[in-house]
């Protein structure tokens, strides 16, 4: 049986963070993670241990993290078949962020994140030399970019298994770099206090209690630090609110879409200053859709068939804001 890939990814994050602004909360995250994540059993983990120890060691001659195609390696760098390696990396589908290149094999992912990226470069603060953290960050495809952006520390939370093992995926082919990815939820976070620039992108929609989540990302904030956060809105004025009464474009786990008002009063009365909706944008099937890497249902199935611009359940179509904002 293949050793576990978490037998050593945190030993790393520790070394590679001791001396960090990290260093004093090591032993809090470590905290967590036994307890929230660690002590947890997953089906396919044990499959996807074995999928990853099957991968041979590649050193790549170059690899890009600031292009919108991530570039590792080339084809000719490989010592397996470009078939063989191809079917490895099917062996950790779906792949819903992206795109990258591995070894000339393109991962045409279920969303095309780099739109996202393009969409917020022109609006944030400069990321060189800054402590950046990415809240929900899928398998880490815009922490690769914030650090091709001059990040001195990008580090990335979410919980989701095959996530975290994409990333480790990716990573592996990679020198040590200042980059990691913790399988954590934000509320298992301690209020770090440190980070320059903090990412919570399609998060908010998710969480039961809004306020919370940004009080949350407040307390990851240095004093002077910028928020980036981006989530589905409805049209309508400062008192208006969607609280979807089922799925909302058939996620069960969509709570609130307020206005775009509406959401710059939360995230005022949660502390921030100087909020700014920066962008409005309502995803298209161009942006995210079903690939030969993410084969399931996605957004043409959630939309009506007779009208693209409401839900399956007649609710107004996805369309995602994009507030920059500062802690005091």
């Amino acid at each position: 049986m293949a050793i576990s890939v978490f037998d050593t990814f945190f030993e790393k994050f520790i070394k590679t963070t001791r001396g960090s602004d990290l260093e004093p909360f090591q032993d809090e995250l470590a905290a967590s993670l036994e307890s929230h994540f660690f002590s947890k059993r997953h089906g396919r983990k044990t499959e996807w241990d074995d999928a990853l120890a099957t991968f041979p060691t590649l050193e790549p001659k170059h690899f890009d993290l600031g292009q919108d195609l991530i570039q590792i390696g080339e084809n000719s760098d490989l010592t397996i078949s470009t078939e063989d390696f191809k079917a490895k990396l099917k062996n950790f589908m779906p792949w819903r962020k992206g795109p990258y290149e591995l070894f000339g094999t393109n991962i045409n992912t279920e969303w095309r994140s780099d739109w996202k990226w393009q969409r917020i470069v022109p609006h944030i603060s400069s990321l060189q030399d800054k402590q950046v953290l990415d809240i929900g960050c899928g398998n880490g495809y815009h922490l690769f970019r914030m650090l091709a952006s001059g990040a001195k520390l990008a580090l990335g939370i979410d919980p989701t298994l095959l996530f975290f093992y994409q990333f480790q995926l990716i990573n592996r082919f990679l020198p040590d770099l200042p980059i990691h990815l913790l399988p954590l939820r934000g509320e298992h976070l301690p209020a770090f206090g440190s980070f320059d620039t903090v990412f919570s992108l399609g998060v908010l929609y998710h969480r039961r209690n809004p306020i919370d989540h940004l009080t949350e990302l407040l307390g990851f904030l240095n004093s002077g630090g910028e928020v980036v956060l981006e989530t589905l809105i409805v049209d309508g004025d400062a008192n208006t609110v969607l609280v979807p009464e089922d799925r909302y474009a058939k996620m069960s786990n969509v709570w609130f879409l307020p206005s775009p008002d509406a959401l710059e009063i939360w995230m005022s009365r949660a502390g921030f200053k100087n909020v700014r909706v920066v962008d409005i944008n309502q995803t298209s099937i161009e942006e995210q859709r079903a690939t030969e890497w993410m084969t399931f249902h996605s957004l043409a199935d959630f939309l009506d068939p007779l009208d693209s611009n409401q839900t399956f359940e007649g609710y107004p179509a996805p369309k995602r804001a994009l507030v920059i904002a500062q802690k005091p």
